[in-house]
C-alpha cells in the first residue's frame, strides 16, 4: 500500500482528514498480494467535497452514485482506477466497521495514521477462510447480502459459518424483495469465481438456488439415465465445472443447457430417457428467465444461441463429408464457434452414464478437437469474410433480379469458401458457370 503510486498522489489531499482504505482493496491484499483498482474511501466529514477534490487533482471524472447516503465515485483518466468514497455512519468509524456484511470486508486502514483497524479480526478469518458477520440485522437492512455470501464463497472457498449459514437458509426468500438488476450483478459475479461450482453445490443443499433460478424447480426432478451418471441439476453443475474458459456467461449458458429437458422428457419401453427437441425448447424458457433477471440483450442472444446449437457439433461425428459440414457449422456460428465447442466438449465429459463407454467419449473429444482446428484454419475468413463475388456480380452474370436465390447463391459460395473448395474469384465464376 505504501507503494501505490494513487493513493500516495492524495496524500496531500486527505492530511488533515480522517480517511480510511476499507473493502476489497484490503480483502484482496490479505487474501493474496494484489493490488486492486477500485479503492473504496470512507471519511468523517464531507465525502463529497474529497470527491471533489481528488477529481480535481488527478484530472477524474466526478460521479454521483448515492447523494443520500453521500456516496460517490471519481474515474481517473485511465478509466480502470477508481475511488468510491463515502461518509462513515453517523461520522463514527466504529458504526460504520459494524455494519458492513462480512468481517472479512470489515478492517479498514487509517491512510494518515498508516494502521490497520480491524476490532472485528477479518484478518484473522481470511486466514482461516471463514466467512462471519458481525451482525445479522445487517442482513436484514440490505437484503443482496444473503445472494453475496454465496458471491463471497464463489470468490474465495472460504467456509461459513454454522449461524450465518442458518440465518441465511432460513432467511433467503427476503431475497425477492431486491431489485433484480442488483441480483443480476451477484449472480455474473458468482459465475466469475473460482469456486463457482462448490457453491451452486452449496445453494442446491441449501435449498435457495431454485429462488434465484426458477427453472431449477423442474430440472430437479430428472433422474440420472443410462447416458447420465448425474441426476440432472447435477449435470449441469458438472457441466459448468468442465468449461475451461474464464467467461462467466459462457458458464452460465453451461448451467442453463439442459433446461428444455423436463418439458421435452419421454421413457421409450426400453428404458431408454429421451429429450428430443430439448435444445430448441430450452432456449424458449431461457430467453424469459434471464429477460426477468435483467440480462442485456447482448447476453440474452448469446446464452439462447449456446443452449440451441450445444448438440450442434456432436451431430457432425458421422458426417460423409466432413469439410461441408464444418464449414456450415462455422457459417452458422461464426465467432461463437469455438465456445459451442467448448461447451459440447464439457457437456460430453459430464455425460457418463453406463451405457457411454470410453471409446466413445475418446472419438467425441477427437472429433471436437478437429472441428476447433478446423474453425482455427478459416476465423480469418470469419472474422473478415471477403466475399469473391457480391450480390450485384451473381444477378448480372445470372441475369437475375434481386430475390431469395442470389442470397442463396451467395451462402452456398460462402460455404465453399469456408470449407477451401473455392479459393479465387475466378473459380467462384467457375462454379456458377456449372452449376447454374
Amino acid at each position: 500500500m505504501f507503494s501505490d503510486d494513487i493513493l500516495t498522489s492524495i496524500s496531500e489531499i486527505i492530511k488533515d482528514k480522517e480517511v480510511y482504505l476499507v473493502g476489497g482493496y484490503l480483502r484482496n491484499y490479505f487474501l493474496n498480494n494484489e493490488i486492486s483498482f477500485d479503492r473504496d474511501l470512507v471519511v468523517l466529514g464531507n465525502s463529497k467535497a474529497l470527491a471533489l477534490e481528488i477529481a480535481q487533482k488527478l484530472n477524474g471524472t466526478f460521479i454521483e452514485l448515492d447523494s443520500e447516503n453521500e456516496i460517490y465515485r471519481v474515474v481517473l483518466e485511465d478509466k480502470t482506477n477508481y475511488f468510491d468514497i463515502s461518509r462513515a455512519l453517523n461520522d463514527d468509524i466504529l458504526k460504520d466497521i459494524n455494519r458492513r456484511d462480512f468481517t472479512i470486508n470489515s478492517i479498514f486502514y487509517d491512510l494518515n495514521k498508516k494502521e490497520i483497524l480491524d476490532p472485528l479480526n477479518g484478518v484473522n478469518d481470511i486466514k482461516n477462510k471463514v466467512l462471519k458477520t458481525a451482525n445479522f440485522d445487517n442482513f436484514i437492512d440490505d437484503s443482496l447480502r444473503f445472494l453475496r455470501l454465496y458471491r463471497f464463497m464463489s470468490l474465495t472457498g472460504f467456509s461459513v459459518e454454522d449461524d450465518l449459514s442458518k440465518f441465511v437458509k432460513d432467511n433467503f426468500h427476503l431475497i425477492k424483495n431486491v431489485a433484480k438488476e442488483r441480483i443480476n450483478y451477484e449472480i455474473i459475479k458468482i459465475f466469475e469465481g473460482e469456486f463457482v461450482c462448490e457453491t451452486l453445490l452449496k445453494m442446491f443443499d441449501d435449498g435457495v438456488l431454485e429462488q434465484v433460478f426458477p427453472f431449477v424447480k423442474e430440472v430437479k426432478k430428472i433422474p440420472n439415465n443410462t447416458h447420465h451418471h448425474l441426476d440432472l441439476i447435477h449435470h449441469l453443475i458438472e457441466t459448468v465445472k468442465n468449461i475451461r474458459t474464464n467467461n462467466p456467461i459462457l458458464k452460465i449458458a453451461a448451467f442453463y443447457h439442459d433446461i428444455g429437458k423436463p418439458k421435452t422428457w419421454s421413457i421409450e419401453p426400453s428404458g431408454r430417457h429421451r429429450f428430443i427437441g430439448h435444445d430448441l425448447v430450452g432456449a424458449q424458457i431461457a430467453l424469459s428467465e434471464l429477460e426477468d433477471l435483467k440480462f442485456s440483450n447482448k447476453q440474452i442472444s448469446y446464452i439462447t444461441k449456446m443452449i440451441k446449437y450445444h448438440i450442434y457439433p456432436a451431430t457432425l461425428i458421422n458426417c460423409a463429408d466432413n469439410k461441408k459440414a464444418f464449414a456450415r457449422f462455422v457459417r452458422k456460428l461464426g465467432a461463437d464457434s469455438l465456445d459451442v465447442i467448448e461447451l459440447s466438449r464439457a457437456d460430453r465429459l459430464s455425460a457418463l452414464g453406463p451405457a457411454v463407454t470410453s471409446e466413445m467419449v475418446k472419438k467425441s473429444l477427437s472429433h471436437l478437437e478437429e472441428l476447433k482446428k478446423y474453425y482455427e484454419s478459416v476465423k480469418d475468413i470469419v472474422a473478415s469474410p471477403k466475399a469473391f463475388l457480391d450480390g450485384r456480380e451473381v444477378m448480372e452474370i445470372l441475369n437475375l433480379k434481386p430475390s431469395k436465390k442470389v442470397g442463396q447463391i451467395l451462402e452456398e459460395l460462402k460455404e465453399l469458401q469456408l470449407s477451401g473448395e473455392i479459393k479465387t474469384k475466378e473459380e467462384a465464376l467457375e462454379f456458377l458457370k456449372k452449376n447454374y
